[in-house]
């Protein structure tokens, strides 16, 4: 190490290129690094949504939930899967082991996917795979609005829009919302049908002849090659009107004889409004690691010359952004930063002004280097990232600190510059050393942890890990080569202002206290140490939380009308909901979205599945203030409760992983009936409990359908065909594209066959339908089956392969959800379930579960991590362990900052102490260290611990205070994130200082072998 420090002691010019390169190049990747609001993460979890238009929940789970589950659990390292299946759609998720590779992984589900499909039922509309990865979520939403504009406008400039942003550079896709596609609708008049005696299919199979639009093939003639194409696509309606037809007694009659032709709208599944007023969405997804700002600049870009094309009466608005949160919150965290520099700074005035400035270099050639090692390793700059570099702040002066304060005390000795800078190093090189290996320690574990949480804050210690361990490369580097040439030669006795402040301090408060202290170690040692324990009983006052809310202003309004509700009936909830935010004048913006989730706009928030009865608005706040949030979402809530017959619930998002609910209770069993009595049970327990809210049981109500009740036996009898009612009722009911129609332009429409829509009396529409038997002739339906209405589960819940109830619910303000999961549990341990029937916790409590049980891995490893340094340095269990005392005493300053704050005890508040372990102890290595050399050098036992903690003080408070100086904005930021996780460091590195400075000498007297002299004098 001395040659090292030497060469770039004496090798100055080299030195000051080094140090200009890294300068630039940190600067080239602050530029270039992507940034994104939140951390860059591929999550091994994939989903597939099956649509199936017709089918009960009973349906869906025999028909698609079940066989996909038998092929999925086929793939390797299958870790959980779950399905939902409902009427008419059935989804199935499969997270996988924690580790493997997600997208392998998802290819495998692609694969087991595609086998998969030849045992679906036939009659599938639509199948959609999900990868979850952060680039799901949307970077911008978009809407283009009208009331008056006709639906075939706005869809044509939808996709025009949607073509042009996804020509951008950065762009991963870009979707329309809202827009049902234009048709041509050939609209049965049942009650003519039925006294023709004509099937649906009659309409629908001479359609399919008359407007074919479908190649014929390829010719060859004359060295060329041409393909042959029938015109056979319709280009008039009235060309629609007059495809001929045959009645059942052989008259001749056209389609305008049994159906009204016209334009019209594909049914009406998603309503879409933005601001009150009707619109199509559109949203762009940028590609994963994409820089939210490259993306945001590419796309609007090209929004002024589009605007100049749309007609005057739409209008496009761009509502959400996403680089404007990921703007506002580097804006807030560049000011952090810079405050955070500047309590820094100040903190190291009693160095002197020209050793606080050689110190102050370290900070900039240390981000330089770990913003560039944080790019090469593929992480982004994101609010936890950038949280990572601001704690890194208050720590990797902490090195040079200890440098520069070694060297000036040798200058002040009166050594030359060159050799104080090469001996002030040589002098604590092994320490400097082993702290820092102790502080790595600490941050390593928390890239191991396991589930997605670990995935979730990975980048922040990253971040911490590569600034650390860059300066300690500059602190042995490139300061003794500044401070060998800047720091002043002043005589001993002469310092600056702070610093006799501070030797004061030292000389008339901390002298004579230690020296009380030590008069009876024993008791300092026993005393300290209760105190310390007794802070552990604020644990169950402090309470448990996974992650916090996300402190953006956007949120969600969840809108849940009882199963089997008329879209037009939840768009009425909706429209209402969507007032209530409209009188607001701190509101910004609102997507209301009628039978449809909104697209997905957060990276763990996935868009509720297409289902008449539900609703979601999507909506921002002016700006998020966490002081005056709560009480205007407490009043959003109560007025969106005065609306009856529908749940109205508004959510704010929060940070971390991919949870069901904050509170979500599984029953698991077979049978359906014993399900819902059970999970009745479990709904009353969960809404008895205080500070419980939003209480949500599936199985609560039940969807009435029309059960057609079919005699098979009659059926074949009659000669009709298996499968010919099914597909003549699908035809009527939910409609068939059976041919194509071109409009002048040469766009292709479909020409769909259906009844008319909403009808009064669906049963007797039914048995006005007629079936086609073997034999060419038509048969009414009620000669083989009798509509009626039956009721049924409205969704079957499965859970890796079996079925199960979840009641969710949220902790309503003020209530911890640690502590009303806790409640629940209690009250529900004493339920009995039948034998084959189980109760069990889902939602935040397993999540906390997984991620705590990796945390507790993690904080073994770093204990024992740092222990072994520990003994590695020193070489003694007694050493090892005086050092290791301190470690109690930083968690008791912690506590009681989260106590005193109100913050709970969160994934990132854990993570704060596990850092706090190798800070704290960093220090004690300096004091232990530094008394070792004393009693080397020949000073007695006693003497040497009291002139080690004098000398060492003044470094030891200097190290902690610049840490602390850097944390104090991410508490006045008051970000429920890491504002826990500062106040924990900074109350832990407040208490471990004061306290520490006075027990660790006491344990060193105690545990350390005593000197022949000291031996003597201790026994007379």
């Amino acid at each position: 190490m001395r040659a090292i420090v030497r060469f770039f002691v004496d090798s100055w010019q080299f030195s000051l290129v080094v140090f200009s390169l890294l300068i630039a190049l940190g600067f080239s990747a602050v530029l270039s690094i992507p940034k994104s609001e939140d951390p860059i993460a591929q999550f091994p979890i994939a989903a597939v949504t099956v649509v199936l238009p017709g089918a009960d929940a009973e349906q869906m789970e025999k028909l698609v939930a079940i066989p996909l589950e038998q092929a999925f659990n086929r793939i390797e390292d299958v870790k959980e899967i779950e399905s939902f299946a409902g009427p008419g759609a059935a989804s199935v998720n499969v997270e996988f082991v924690w580790g493997s590779d997600p997208q392998r992984k998802y290819d495998e589900f692609v694969r087991e996917l595609n086998v998969a499909r030849a045992s679906l039922p036939a009659g599938v509309v639509e199948i959609r795979t999900l990868r979850a990865n952060t680039a799901n979520a949307a970077v911008v939403q978009m809407a283009l609005v009208s009331d008056t504009a006709p639906m075939r406008q706005m869809e044509a400039a939808a996709r025009d829009l949607r073509d042009q942003i996804e020509r951008a550079p950065g762009v991963q896709e870009a979707e329309i919302w809202g827009a049902p596609a234009s048709e041509v609708r050939v609209a049965l008049d049942l009650d003519t049908m039925a006294t023709q005696r004509m099937s649906p299919m009659a309409v629908a199979d001479a359609l399919q002849k008359e407007g074919a639009d479908t190649p014929v093939g390829p010719v060859e003639s004359g060295g060329r090659r041409f393909n042959v194409q029938a015109t056979g696509a319709f280009d008039s309606l009235d060309e629609i009107r007059a495809t001929p037809l045959r009645s059942a007694d052989g008259r001749a009659l056209t389609v305008d004889d049994v159906a009204d032709v016209a334009w019209a709208n594909d049914e009406p599944r998603h309503i879409t409004r933005y601001n009150g007023k009707r619109a199509v969405f559109v949203t762009a997804r940028g590609e994963l690691g994409a820089t939210v700002f490259d993306v945001r600049n590419g796309i609007h870009a090209g929004l002024g010359s589009f605007r100049e094309t749309l007609p005057p009466e739409i209008t496009l608005e761009t509502g959400f952004d996403q680089s404007v949160t990921v703007a506002h919150r580097l804006k807030n965290l560049g000011r952090d930063f810079l405050i955070a520099i500047l309590l820094v700074l100040v903190t190291l005035l009693p160095l002197g002004y020209r050793a606080a400035a050689v110190v102050m270099v370290s900070i900039p050639l240390s981000l330089a280097i770990g913003v560039l090692a944080v790019q090469h390793l593929g992480y982004s700059l994101n609010q936890l990232s950038i949280s990572g570099f601001v704690v890194a702040l208050g720590l990797l002066v902490d090195d040079s600190i200890v440098v520069v304060e070694n060297i000036s005390r040798r200058l002040r000795e009166g050594l030359s510059p060159r050799d104080a800078a090469i001996k002030g190093v040589q002098e604590i090189d092994v320490a400097v050393i082993g702290c820092t290996a102790t502080l790595i320690f600490a941050f390593l574990p928390i890239l191991a942890l396991p589930e997605g949480s670990g995935e979730f804050i990975r980048s922040f210690p990253v971040a911490v890990l590569c600034t650390i361990a860059a300066s300690l490369v500059v602190s042995l580097t490139i300061i003794p080569f500044l401070a060998g040439r800047v720091l002043p030669r002043t005589e001993a006795g002469h310092s600056n202002f702070f610093l006799d402040t501070v030797m004061g301090f030292i000389h008339t408060v901390y002298r004579p206290l230690l020296h009380f202290a030590l008069s009876a170690p024993r008791r300092t040692v026993i005393v300290s140490l209760a105190i310390a324990i007794a802070s552990f009983g604020l644990v169950p006052k402090i309470g448990f939380s996974l992650f916090p809310e996300n402190d953006s202003p956007y949120f969600m309004a969840d809108i849940e009308l009882p199963q089997g509700a008329a879209l037009s009936e939840t768009d009425k909830a909706v429209r209402f909901a969507d007032q209530v935010l409209a009188v607001r004048k701190d509101i910004a913006w609102r997507f209301a979205n009628t039978g449809y989730g909104n697209p997905q706009v957060y990276y763990n928030v996935f868009q509720v599945r297409a289902q008449a009865h539900i609703g979601q608005i999507y909506a921002s706040f002016e700006e998020w203030d966490s002081r005056k949030g709560p009480k205007a979402v407490e009043e959003i809530r109560e007025a969106f409760r005065k609306y009856p017959g529908a749940r109205i619930t508004l959510r704010r998002f929060e940070n971390g992983p991919p949870v069901d609910a904050p509170i979500a209770v599984r029953v698991t069993g077979k049978d359906l009936a014993t399900l819902t009595a059970l999970a009745e049970q479990v709904e009353k327990i969960v809404q008895a409990t205080p500070g419980s809210m939003d209480v949500k049981n599936p199985f609560a109500a039940r969807t009435v359908d029309l059960d057609l009740r079919i005699d098979q036996t009659k059926a074949s009898l009659l000669g009709v065909p298996a499968g010919a009612v099914d597909q003549t009722l699908r035809v009527a009911l939910g409609g068939a594209s059976v041919a194509n129609f071109r409009d002048p332009t040469g766009d292709a429409y479909p020409v769909r066959v259906r009844l008319p829509g909403e009808t009064a009396s669906p049963v007797d529409d039914l048995r006005k339908v007629f079936i086609w038997n073997a034999q060419g002739g038509a048969l009414p339906l009620s000669e083989i089956a009798d509509p009626g209405f039956k009721s049924g589960p409205t969704q079957i819940e499965r859970f890796q392969r079996e079925r199960v109830v979840t009641i969710t619910a949220s902790a309503a303000p003020g209530f911890l959800t640690s502590r009303v999961t806790q409640d629940v549990a209690t009250q529900i341990a004493a339920l009995k379930p039948p034998p084959g029937y189980r109760i069990s916790f889902g939602g935040q409590a397993q999540a906390a579960s997984e991620s705590f049980s990796g945390l507790g891995a993690a904080v073994l490893i770093a204990t024992f991590g740092v222990l072994a340094v520990l003994l590695l340095e020193f070489g003694t269990f007694a050493q090892m362990t005086v050092v290791a005392f301190v470690i109690p005493f930083g968690i008791m300053g912690g506590l009681i900052s989260l106590f005193l704050s109100g913050y709970s005890l969160s994934f990132i508040a854990v993570i704060g102490f596990v850092a706090l372990i190798g800070i704290e102890i960093k220090n004690s290595i300096l004091l232990v260290d530094f008394t070792n050399k004393l009693r080397k050098e020949g000073v007695s036992l006693k003497e040497a611990v009291e002139r080690a903690g004098e000398i060492r003080f003044l470094p030891v408070l200097l190290t902690s205070a610049t840490a602390i100086g850097g944390m104090i904005p991410l508490v006045l930021e008051s970000s429920p994130l890491y504002s826990p996780l500062a106040l924990v460091i900074i109350g832990g590195l407040i208490s471990s200082t004061l306290m520490a400075r006075i027990v660790t000498p006491a344990m060193y007297l105690l545990l350390a072998p005593k000197d022949k002299e000291d031996a003597e004098a201790g026994a007379a």
